[in-house]
């Protein structure tokens, strides 16, 4: 009878201990499924943190890149490791992933983006007492050479909500300290692009500064980043508002087309109107839009080329001023290392979307012409390393000479070369080597250096 005690209480202890186990295991087990989807959530705030980083130039694999592969990497490898090491890991990694996160007042994901330029830099004579000139001086200044934070650039991304009929609203903006001269202690903070957008599975609609929507793409370059380089040789920059449609079209899985029509804000020139200055309209809507044919042609390789069109009128002296531009502009990457990028464009009157600011021009008995141009650059990247890539580009804008003044440009001629080294997985070290030529109406051919040493470090 008491052996049979013993053994009724032995019975009795063994099956709470399993019971109180098995509630144990259970809660760990929901622990984890709370991590691993809070795992997930972060995971995708980080890649959105990587995209944003992808639009700053030299940035090819953004830090939020390496999180978010250890992210999956631990994701992936955690079925075959012990519970408790899963949890202490998955643990760790919330944590550290909860420190990309900002919070907005609205509780939507934020993420703060940018980039910390340092640029040295070395001039030649005709630098206009520009850090780095986008056309030589039609006389010599002082040789220049000094150094420069104010390239630098902070952003912020957010993620917004499903509206109207589940499009997913997102948006950036980007800043930067070009407001003060290069060498000024009081440097100012300066709105560069900021955008919000909405997109739907094959539409999107997208309002705020931006370039114009005929010249999307840039050369790389560490050594000009306040505005885009070959400014004034063929790459019409201007970041101006704007409101754009676009709407996606896929003929099959490797074949497609965007299309993109919009109204831009043209930024006229006002020098160009001399004693007419405070009859013109600085500011003009401009309808835009461009057509992007692509085609993936196997791994790693791929081709768009798109052209576009300007069409606006500049106000001034009581008259309107054409401004009609065709463009076409094209990334063609037959391999994985190797990329051409390019852009071209003909009319007449640029001036107001970023090209030379010469855009018309008043005679002296009252004339008043528009301003002939075409222009347009070429850049070709290749990896020569998983960590050096070297980078060379040109570009010029010709402007017709008989519809231009003495002393105005005719040709504006810039070329360039670099290397961008990856220090680290968000480091960047730069070295660039580059020279304009400027052609001046019955004068003769000015020629600027610039020298550069750039160190980047992405955020």
């Amino acid at each position: 009878m008491h052996i049979r005690s013993w053994l009724f209480l032995l019975t009795l202890s063994s099956a709470a201990l399993s019971a109180q186990q098995a509630a144990e295991w259970q809660q760990i087990l929901e622990r984890m499924d709370r991590l691993e989807m809070e795992n997930r959530n972060l995971a995708a705030e980080v890649r959105s943190l990587r995209e944003a980083l992808a639009t700053v130039p030299g940035s090819s694999a953004p830090p939020a890149a390496a999180a978010s592969t250890t992210a999956n990497d631990v994701a992936s490898e955690a079925p075959s490791a012990p519970l408790e090491e899963r949890v202490a890991v998955q643990e760790r990694r919330v944590e550290d992933l909860a420190m990309t996160r900002v919070q907005s007042s609205q509780r939507l994901p934020v993420t703060l983006t940018g980039m910390l330029l340092f640029n040295a830099f070395l001039n030649s004579r005709a630098n206009g007492g520009q850090q780095d000139p986008v056309a030589a001086a039609p006389t010599d200044t002082v040789s220049g050479n000094g150094a420069s934070l104010s390239q630098s650039i902070v952003g912020l991304a957010f993620q917004g909500p499903h509206v109207l009929g589940k499009g997913q609203v997102s948006g950036d903006i980007r800043l930067d300290l070009w407001g003060g001269s290069s060498n000024s202690l009081n440097h100012l903070v300066r709105l560069r692009v900021a955008t919000i957008r909405v997109d739907w599975k094959n539409q999107s609609v997208i309002l705020g500064q931006d370039k114009p929507i005929i010249s999307p793409r840039d050369p790389t370059s560490l050594a000009q980043v306040a505005f885009s380089p070959l400014t004034g040789s063929g790459n019409p920059w201007l970041w101006q508002p704007q409101a754009r449609f676009e709407q996606r079209f896929e003929f099959d899985e490797n074949t497609g087309l965007r299309a993109q029509v919009g109204v831009y804000e043209t930024s006229e020139p006002v020098a160009s109107a001399g004693a007419n200055a405070a009859s013109l309209v600085t500011g003009r809507a401009a309808l835009q839009g461009r057509f992007e044919f692509w085609r993936n042609l196997g791994r790693a390789a791929r081709i768009e080329i798109a052209p576009g069109f300007h069409e606006s009128q500049t106000h001034v002296a009581g008259a309107s001023v054409a401004s009609h531009l065709f463009s076409v502009d094209w990334m063609i990457q037959p391999v994985a290392k190797l990329q051409w990028t390019g852009m071209f464009f003909t009319g007449e009157n640029a001036a107001g979307i970023g090209a030379l600011r010469q855009g018309f021009t008043i005679f002296g008995n009252g004339r008043i012409q528009p301003v002939g141009t075409e222009g347009g650059w070429t850049q070709v990247s290749y990896a020569l390393t998983r960590r050096l890539t070297v980078h060379a580009y040109g570009g010029q804008e010709s402007n017709r000479p008989q519809d231009l003044l003495r002393g105005e440009i005719t040709r504006n001629f810039s070329f360039a070369g670099n290397l961008v080294y990856r220090l680290g997985s968000n480091v960047l070290l730069g070295v660039e080597a580059s020279q304009v030529r400027t052609n001046y109406l019955d004068l003769i051919t000015r020629r600027a250096n610039h020298y550069d040493l750039a160190l980047a470090y992405l955020f």
